[in-house]
């Protein structure tokens, strides 16, 4: 079973704002190379063999577990100031997942694959297509 990170979307008031952050990002990269979305962080995992075999990065947005990118590589590098860090480099495409809460937390976190909320299109076939709002206030109410 693979392992999976689970991360604060920082800054994101949605998913929507996720995605098209991604989309900027990709418009900038250089002309040829691969559609990745990088991520940088500045722990770098120790498991990354088991990240690796078909694990996603989690993110958490205003206080769920939202959206999930498959994780592609774990590239260790070290910046211009000599600190170690570490890209993650995703999948663009956002898949989304059943909501769950989860609390703030720094960094990112394993995410065991038992733990990890199932894919949306699987658990609630047509939540995919509601508005994100929308989704969220069904799930408050228990009904998603």
């Amino acid at each position: 079973m693979p392992l999976h990170l689970l991360k604060l979307c920082v800054g994101c008031d949605g998913i929507a704002d996720l995605e098209e952050w991604i989309r900027e990002r990709l418009a900038r990269r250089p002309k040829g190379s691969p559609a990745e979305h990088v991520h940088v962080t500045r722990m770098v995992p120790k498991r990354t063999d088991e990240l690796l075999g078909g694990g996603s990065l989690y993110w958490v947005i205003r206080g769920e577990i939202a959206c999930r990118q498959e994780l592609l590589r774990v590239d260790p590098f070290v910046d211009q100031e000599g600190v170690g860090r570490c890209r993650l480099v995703l999948n663009p495409a956002v898949v989304l997942v059943l909501p769950r809460p989860y609390r703030a937390f720094q960094g990112w976190r394993y995410l065991a694959a038992a733990e990890a909320p199932a894919d949306l299109d699987r658990s609630a076939p047509g939540a995919v297509a509601m508005p994100e709002e929308m989704r969220r206030e069904l799930r408050a109410l228990g009904l998603l």
